[in-house]
């Protein structure tokens, strides 16, 4: 271990982190095309996040060299860091698979052709938002959401004429939704468990004060959306094309429908994810061979590397071929190496930011702030974006500001389950938005639209921290303690410290 790192050495590794953030995502290309008025800057240099993530961990761990961090130590971190997010990784390559499988055994072709028969470009992004936030609440999981309703629905998008980026933020606002009112959900459970004294279903029902108002606030946005033709105008030869496009390639039959409701009822049987989502190939697979004619050399071709669509550009079209293939060819193992790379790298960083305390300090920094309950809500929302920004996993924003902010939510006699729903306000809802996190690089890669892209439109998962930073100012559903339970809380601290005490003499 080494010493505390000083304030103005973390602010430096902030400062170098951000710059770095900045040019490998053009920002700096963007304010000078602005400026000088130029055209013709601008090249994609998202490849380029995984290096300067890098960057940012050879300087952070150099900083923490230089206050006596050791670099076993460092190392260990990133490897613990890293352990953090395996399950993640794991759960990431097996959606891919069965994206593959998916779309290979003409599943995700169904859903698109019957959803283009029966969906109106009005209510087409208020249905995509209910019925990926009933899907992600049955099942606990918004990544296993959008890997197959998002997918679906960008189809269907396409087909009406809709912009990605308004379809991307509407399933992802839906998948959030009911993820975080799902008590199969991990971060609905951890938050609860993090804040202390708390069970998920009085969390749960705590959380509705926030996610209510902003899930009819982005309802009511995408209905105002899809009637003004704000997302785009439907061209119905462009939908008979596309759904021909799908009956030609693929046998399409009412039957591929029953997948997801299979996989749904897997997973609402309490079956873990990983083993979930292995039904979900299996199902798959079997419709695949069933239906398609799909082959084992075949299945396993696609689980690997992803499917190819194989519709003919003459008879489609050179430009909606150029959209369906953009859509269908997708999915496999490998298309998720990108992302897990990314998390990887983002780890590396988190790992060494979190273990040398330099997180702690920020938030230590921040908290001098906090002069009320209002600001002390808007603290904490800020740290646990913060921390998705910094070590890009969700889980960290969910836990480091629960765990810095728990004694000062107590001391001014704010129940536990006011620290949960802000943490998961703050941490849960913004890690999508954030691209080079573990959910905003996922999403991005299901959906085939970058964060920054679907960011603005997803609209429940921005708005859920304005909405709990306006109660914390105006006291709406903040619960506060009794004296007895207040003084209940100074006691257990007592027990806590005479029991570590002991622990030390020992």
């Amino acid at each position: 271990m080494g010493k505390k790192i000083p304030m103005w050495q973390v602010a430096f590794v902030m400062i170098f982190t951000f710059a770095s953030f900045m040019y490998a995502l053009d920002i700096f290309a963007m304010i000078s095309e602005a400026v000088t008025g130029s055209t013709g800057i601008l090249e994609s240099g998202y490849e380029d996040l995984h290096i300067a993530l890098i960057f940012a961990a050879v300087v952070a761990a150099l900083i923490a060299k230089a206050n006596g961090y050791k670099w076993a130590f460092l190392e260990q971190a990133i490897i613990a860091a890293i352990s953090r997010s395996m399950q993640a990784m794991l759960i990431l390559m097996t959606v891919g698979i069965m994206i593959g499988t998916w779309l290979a055994a003409g599943i995700i072709p169904a859903l698109i052709y019957y959803g283009l028969a029966i969906m109106s470009p009005g209510i087409f992004l208020f249905a995509a938002c209910i019925i990926c936030a009933i899907v992600s609440l049955v099942i606990g999981t918004s990544w296993g959401t959008i890997g197959t309703m998002g997918v679906a629905f960008q189809g269907i998008g396409m087909g009406l004429g809709m912009n990605p980026a308004i379809t991307a933020g509407a399933c992802v606002s839906g998948a959030y939704f009911g993820d975080k009112m799902s008590p199969l959900s991990d971060t609905t459970n951890l938050a609860p468990a993090v804040a202390g004294d708390l069970d998920v279903f009085q969390h749960i029902k705590n959380m509705l004060w926030t996610t209510i108002p902003a899930m009819i606030f982005a309802l009511v946005m995408y209905l105002i959306i899809g009637f003004t033709g704000g997302s785009g105008i439907a061209d119905m030869s462009d939908i008979e094309i596309i759904r021909n496009a799908m009956a030609d390639n693929f046998n399409v039959n009412p039957i591929l429908l029953l997948a997801p409701v299979l996989v749904i009822v897997i997973i609402a049987l309490r079956i873990p994810p990983l083993p979930g989502l292995a039904g979900g190939v299996a199902i798959g697979a079997i419709l695949g061979m069933a239906f398609q004619g799909l082959h084992l050399g075949h299945l396993m071709d696609v689980m690997h590397y992803g499917y190819e669509f194989g519709g003919d550009p003459d008879i489609i079209g050179e430009e909606i071929f150029d959209q369906l293939d953009n859509l269908l060819s997708r999915g496999g193992m490998d298309s998720m190496l990108w992302t897990i790379n990314l998390i990887i790298c983002a780890m590396v960083f988190g790992g060494i930011m979190d273990s040398t305390g330099m997180l702690a300090s920020l938030a230590k920094g921040m908290l001098s702030f906090a002069k009320n309950t209002g600001m002390l809500i808007v603290v904490t929302l800020l740290s646990a974006i913060l921390t998705n920004m910094l070590t890009a996993d969700q889980y960290l924003s969910v836990i480091l500001p629960g765990r810095m902010y728990k004694r000062a939510f107590e001391d001014r006699k704010l129940k536990s389950k006011n620290l949960a729903r802000t943490i998961e306000d703050g941490g849960t809802m913004t890690s999508s938005l954030i691209y080079w996190n573990t959910c905003g690089a996922t999403m991005s890669n299901f959906l085939g639209v970058r964060s920054t892209q679907y960011g603005p439109y997803a609209f429940l998962n921005w708005s859920s921290p304005v909405v709990a930073a306006f109660y914390g100012f105006t006291g709406i559903s903040i619960a506060k303690m009794t004296d007895e339970e207040y003084e209940k809380v100074l006691k257990n601290r007592e027990e806590e410290l005479q029991a570590e005490l002991k622990a030390l003499e020992e």
